[in-house]
């Protein structure tokens, strides 16, 4: 088993920025890769961004140049830094553990509480 932990979220105005963050324990040895995924009020829940652990990432159109995903393998833990913030960003963001199959990543932790982004005009 794995499970997740996120914490970061909170209220900001447009441009202003957030780092989220993700703390993962359990079986660390049954996961390769990390996701961050965002789900706005009324609609499903998103792919955002990914990193392996040797460090390569992949970022959603949307958030490309302004969100950076980044991890620190000694803490178990991943981050999302997100900077210029509009208001489209506003969504609840879940981290989730899991590995790549080719270029698909497949989320092997359990998904947790979540972190709510609220960002105002």
């Amino acid at each position: 088993q794995v499970q997740v932990m996120e914490s970061g979220g909170g209220s900001v105005q447009a441009g202003e920025s957030l780092t989220l963050s993700c703390g993962v324990s359990g079986s660390i040895s049954m996961i390769s890769a990390a996701a961050w995924y965002r789900q706005p009020p009324g609609q499903q829940r998103d792919l955002v961004a990914t990193i392996s652990r040797n460090g390569r990432t992949t970022y959603a159109n949307p958030v490309k140049g302004r969100f950076s995903v980044t991890s620190d393998n000694a803490k178990n833990t991943v981050y999302l830094q997100m900077n210029s913030l509009k208001p489209d960003d506003t969504a609840v963001y879940y981290c989730t553990a899991g590995n790549f199959n080719g270029t698909t990543y497949y989320p092997y932790s359990a998904w947790g509480q979540g972190t709510q982004v609220t960002v105002s005009p």
